[in-house]
């Protein structure tokens, strides 16, 4: 008989163009300041304007460490006590969510917690991916009923690839992280919780300083190439109880990835070796908070482990060179702004001018009701938080409009949420994994945070 040729895939070819026709949608290209999500978010924030308070007092900080590293392989699971049989890797979908097959080195959840007058808040991170929405609007409904609001929680992660996983839900977070543990899930909720509560408890009276400087020769624009386009700052700040403990806050924009999929081990990548180095010889406390590190990637000599460890050592011998420069403060100006965001239509991409429809991406991935951007004033610096990979060139940008207004800038990414990858819309249309892939709210949702983001900053340097 005679092989027939082609049936089966001309069936197959058109199923999935009956698809795409059926479940995609045009690319949105609507401007955003016309739109009615912009007009609202800005309404929400007038509104806080109005309520900006500003403090200058006396500065009592507290820190806290606690462990998320799983105990694996245990024939009895116990999630209580963090004992699991299996964890996944979260970080690459190239692993397809398999699991754990050692401990590296230990993995945290740290907190810092800083009043001055009656203003308290709780800086978190963790060597995790990033901070998982539904992991985060768990952690705010407990802190809540210890008296700690949404508005006072900051949060960052080391944005480590070789973290904890199985704590998302739909497909993407099954791919990036594994299947979902709700034993793991409860878990790390009770951690992260238990980490923000004991920096509250530690609070003692304290010195603050902060400065920055240029790490550029660690870091490099993956997008483009162009050493032009990227933040090079290393930024950090430094909090010294009277008479007691001491902690280092560190924020730089490179992903956590010299370690590639092959590695099937925990561990913090070089923001860990970063932190212990600063414990050993600096601090007794060191948090590391992902920077601005959509486009930007790692650069170190050597391979995986060798890299990491050459990366972050290299950082922390930069930073301790710094210390003694650094002028501390007895009394901290004090302000924030948290801002609910309402989004552009969710769309994950197909192609350059089609998405798949709404109701499809949601199903792949839901929607993360609880989007914060926030803006903390401490002194001269300005802290921006962003719910997601927040771009490097974009950092640039704002950094510059900051010191043009006298004021020092800083931003990092994963602030309880997860949008995707937010960066300029220029970019939108490359056939590039962080535009086409992680590019989740059409072309214009990095030029309307960056907007966001300066009239925030605007608003929190002009309140006295």
């Amino acid at each position: 008989m005679k092989k027939q040729v082609g049936i089966i895939p001309g069936k197959l070819i058109f199923g999935l163009l009956m698809i795409f026709i059926f479940n995609s949608c045009a690319v949105v290209k609507t401007p955003y300041f016309k739109t009615g999500y912009y007009q609202k978010t800005v309404s929400r924030l007038d509104s806080l304007k109005s309520c900006l308070i500003s403090v200058n007092d006396s500065i009592f900080a507290g820190f806290a460490r606690v462990s998320i590293t799983p105990s694996l392989n245990n024939i009895t699971e116990n999630p209580a006590n963090g004992q699991f049989d299996k964890v996944p890797l979260g970080g690459f979908g190239k692993r397809r969510g398999k699991p754990a097959t050692g401990v590296h080195d230990s993995i945290f959840v740290k907190a810092i917690a800083l009043r001055s007058g009656k203003q308290t808040i709780v800086l978190v991170s963790a060597d995790i991916l990033i901070m998982p929405p539904n992991i985060i609007d768990s952690v705010t409904s407990v802190l809540l009923k210890e008296g700690l609001k949404r508005n006072q929680l900051f949060f960052s992660a080391t944005h480590t690839h070789s973290g904890i996983g199985g704590w998302g839900y739909g497909l993407m977070a099954k791919v990036f992280a594994g299947k979902e543990n709700t034993g793991l899930e409860k878990w790390l909720i009770n951690q992260i919780k238990k980490a923000a509560l004991e920096a509250v408890s530690d609070l003692h009276p304290a010195m603050l300083g902060s400065g920055s400087f240029n790490a550029s020769a660690y870091t490099r624009n993956r997008l483009t190439g162009n050493p032009m386009q990227k933040n090079n700052d290393f930024n950090f700040l430094i909090l010294e109880q009277t008479g007691r403990k001491k902690a280092i806050i560190g924020s730089f924009s490179a992903h956590a990835t010299t370690l590639d999929s092959d590695n099937m081990l925990l561990t913090a990548d070089y923001p860990g070796y970063w932190e212990r180095k600063i414990e050993n010889k600096d601090a007794d406390l060191a948090m590391f908070c992902s920077g601005s590190v959509a486009n930007q990637s790692p650069v170190g000599e050597g391979n995986n482990f060798d890299s990491a460890k050459n990366i972050g050592e290299a950082l922390a011998d930069s930073l301790s060179a710094h210390l003694k420069e650094i002028k501390m403060n007895r009394k901290m100006t004090i302000s924030s702004l948290s801002l609910k965001m309402l989004l552009p239509e969710y769309h994950i991409r197909l192609s350059e001018n089609r998405n798949l429809t709404t109701s499809l991406s949601k199903r792949l991935m839901p929607l993360p009701e609880n989007v914060y951007l926030q803006a903390l004033r401490i002194n001269n610096l300005i802290w921006f938080f962003t719910p997601g990979d927040f771009s490097g060139e974009s950092a640039v940008l704002i950094k510059t409009l900051m010191a043009a207004k006298g004021y020092e800038a800083m931003i990092s990414s994963f602030n309880g949420s997860y949008v995707g990858y937010i960066l300029l819309g220029k970019y939108f249309y490359l056939d590039n994994y962080e535009s086409k892939v992680m590019g989740w709210f059409g072309p214009t949702m990095g030029d309307y945070t960056n907007d966001l983001i300066e009239q925030m900053g605007d608003a929190i340097i002009l309140k006295k």
